[in-house]
C-alpha cells in the first residue's frame, strides 16, 4: 500500500473506534455489559 492508502486506513479505524465507543457508552449496552461482567465474577447474588 501506498502512503496515501495508509493514511484512509487509518483515519476509517479511527472512524471506526470513534463508533465502537459511542455504541458501549450507550445506557442500554452499558448496563448488559455490566450485568455479563457481573454474573462472570459470580457477585451477582
Amino acid at each position: 500500500m501506498t502512503t496515501a492508502e495508509y493514511a484512509v486506513g487509518t483515519l476509517a479505524a479511527c472512524a471506526f473506534a470513534a463508533v465502537l465507543m459511542l455504541v458501549v457508552k450507550s445506557g442500554p449496552v452499558k448496563s448488559a455489559l455490566a450485568k455479563v461482567i457481573t454474573a462472570a465474577l459470580g457477585s451477582g447474588t
